[in-house]
């Protein structure tokens, strides 16, 4: 089975993308979704509140994503450090998920797993990839992409600096889909990639 990472910056339509590979038999492995499962697991609650404190945590004793979210994303050198060490307690959790998930998938016989996840290169999660596609948007149609999801400028702004530069994730990639006009278009060359990628 081949393993297809989406890299891009924030709000450039990888979801968009990965449903699209969807249609031709693929399944998604959505890195964010596993994420979110992962803070759920009580080792890695445990290893939270010992960090963060109780402050990140709702009243149903769950992790809040948007309090943590506000600590990790925080455009400053302790964000960086934070974020740098939530990530150790979860990737290792995620990487061994994502895996389980990829070999439950190649037992099903699907054809390809999409791997959306933005933090790929961070966390050399491409070694597991098979190809590895760069899904280009404008900054100024991803930033009205984010807005329109309720996040502010400064969140948008944080969140891309938490990550690998365009520059950067564009160089790593093997294929390239521009996503900055019409879905048809998208769709055309997500059509084309799949034929030259799996057949």
């Amino acid at each position: 089975m081949k393993i297809i990472g989406l890299l891009g910056g924030v709000a450039s339509g990888k979801s968009f993308v990965a449903e699209q590979f969807r249609r031709f038999g693929a399944e998604v492995l959505d890195a964010d979704r596993i994420g979110h499962e992962v803070l759920l697991l009580p080792d890695v609650k445990s290893a939270i509140r010992n960090h963060f404190g109780d402050k990140v945590f709702g009243n149903d004793g769950e992790v809040n994503r948007k309090l943590l979210g506000r600590i990790v994303f925080a455009p400053s050198p302790d964000g960086a450090r934070e974020l740098e060490l939530l990530e150790r307690i979860t990737h290792p959790k995620i990487r061994e998920w994502l895996i389980a998930e990829a070999e439950r998938m190649a037992a099903d016989g699907v054809p390809a797993a999409i791997l959306d996840a933005p933090v790929m290169l961070k966390s050399s999660w491409d070694k597991i990839c098979s190809a590895v596609v760069f899904v280009d948007a404008p900054e100024e149609a991803r930033r009205e992409r984010a807005l329109s999801r309720g996040w502010t400028i400064d969140e948008f702004t944080a969140r891309e600096a938490s990550q690998e530069s365009l520059e950067v994730k564009r160089r790593r990639s093997d294929f390239v889909i521009d996503n900055s006009g019409a879905a048809e278009y998208t769709q055309a060359q997500i059509e084309r990639l799949w034929r030259t990628l799996v057949g």
